[in-house]
């Protein structure tokens, strides 16, 4: 398959069972239907956060938490293109 930007061969890599299209030369990051979905939910499951929303409390928002975040599968994604 030919990537839509610059004509270059696209590559494929598989990260946590999701395969991705990769340009080599641009750089773009091309992706089947359906496989956001799966690095979202992924992404979801490691942080924690689950598919469900949380609590409103009175319309406050709690204040962040400042941790050291763990790698996400969409950085482990961008990872292996060079991402920053």
């Amino acid at each position: 398959m030919k990537c839509p930007v610059c004509g270059a061969t696209l590559l494929m890599s598989e990260r946590h069972g999701v395969e991705i299209d990769y340009c080599p030369e641009c750089r773009g990051i091309w992706l089947d239907r359906g496989e956001l979905d799966k690095i979202i939910e992924r992404a979801a499951e490691e942080s924690g956060m689950g598919s469900t929303p949380k609590e409103n409390h009175g319309g406050h928002q709690p204040a962040p938490e400042y941790k050291k975040r763990k790698s996400s599968v969409l950085s482990d994604i961008m990872d292996i293109f060079g991402g920053e």
